[in-house]
């Protein structure tokens, strides 16, 4: 496994020469920058960054990667996830804490909580509500590729889909079998992963805003906050509608 080379392959692949300030020589043989190009954009040799995408060097420092990050444009999201494939993070395991279990269970609002390999561990009533998927049990990924019913719950089902794809991919960092099973099966399963997987997007978080298009309560704009519980291998994500709005009157109902 090259985790690093298929990352650097992948966006290199997305950035032009335009982006970061070099002539546009034509039409490529194959799209993106060449090796050449990105080495010295980054500043680093050829044969070091080809050695790199290779997997012939997984050891790169922290000023290397940094390099590397700007170059391609990554952000922050993509620029600590290469970090974090050098530097794989323990797993640790565990159960969901106690309390965050109680915060999430007994929130009067749309709420729950994930792990690593982003299964629901605990949710509110009214989350249930909102949207079956949210049931403790379920994996969110697959329920999004999966199960057409979220299909239709989501009326920008494409966008949200890219956003779990790409926070999906932030989460291979960890080098979690279980995980890697679950990328399998939805690249068999599913042509929308199966298309977007090889880009190499990576989000951390939820996007802030999500609409849903409720079968009782009608259509639900809700803002999102998105808590990462210390020890980093679970979320909190509490749903809010904005005081005084149809969607604040849309969730009264439905709870």
């Amino acid at each position: 496994m090259n985790a690093i080379g298929d990352f650097l392959r992948a966006r290199r692949a997305l950035v032009s020469p335009a982006d970061v300030g070099l002539p546009d020589d034509g039409p490529r043989r194959v799209p993106g920058l060449r090796r050449e190009e990105l080495a010295a954009v980054a500043g680093v040799s050829v044969d070091y960054y080809v050695r790199l995408e290779q997997g012939r060097d997984r050891h790169p420092s922290p000023q290397v990667l940094d390099a590397l990050a700007r170059a391609l444009r990554l952000g922050d999201d993509g620029a600590a996830h290469l970090h974090r494939l050098a530097s794989p993070p323990r797993i640790t395991g565990g159960e969901l804490p106690a309390g965050v279990r109680e915060l999430v269970e007994h929130n009067s609002a749309p709420a729950l909580a994930w792990g690593r390999r982003m299964d629901v561990l605990a949710a509110s009533p009214l989350a249930v509500a909102l949207a079956p998927m949210y049931r403790p049990g379920t994996n969110l990924a697959r329920a999004f590729f999966l199960d057409p019913s979220v299909r239709s719950l989501h009326p920008d089902w494409a966008a949200m889909a890219l956003n779990v794809t790409a926070m999906l991919r932030a989460r291979t960092a960890l080098r979690d079998p279980a995980l890697a099973a679950l990328v399998t099966e939805l690249l068999a399963a599913s042509p929308d992963f199966a298309r977007w997987w090889p880009r190499h997007d990576v989000r951390t978080n939820a996007a802030p805003r999500k609409v849903f298009r409720h079968p009782v309560a009608g259509e639900l704009s809700l803002g999102r906050q998105v808590l990462t519980v210390p020890g980093g291998e679970w979320d909190v994500l509490i749903y809010h509608a904005d005081p005084g709005s149809p969607s604040a009157h849309a969730l009264a109902r439905l709870a």
